[in-house]
């Protein structure tokens, strides 16, 4: 069943779309029909720049076992490095 929830947060980072890499500003995430993956639902994750126009979108369907285990693995990729590190502005 589709919720039709859509949470929308502001991100800053980068993704490689089909032109490249471009940067990030917001995030999408719902439950819907997928377009590609072939399940009845799937959580769908839109990363893009508005200020660069729809092409700049890098795309993700989920099943829901692989969107909680992302999360999970991304909460332990983050507490098991040093504080500050994954914000910190060195490269």
């Amino acid at each position: 069943m589709c919720t039709y929830q859509t949470h929308k947060i502001q991100i800053d980072g980068s993704g490689k779309a089909k032109k490249g890499w471009i940067s990030l500003s917001e995030a999408t995430v719902y439950v819907d029909h997928p377009v590609h993956m072939q399940q009845d639902h799937s959580v769908n994750i839109d990363f893009i720049d508005p200020a660069q126009g729809p092409s700049a979108r890098v795309a993700v369907e989920l099943s829901e076992e692989a969107a909680l285990a992302l999360a999970d693995a991304i909460h332990q990729a983050i507490a098991s490095a040093p504080a500050g590190l994954a914000s910190a502005g060195t490269r």
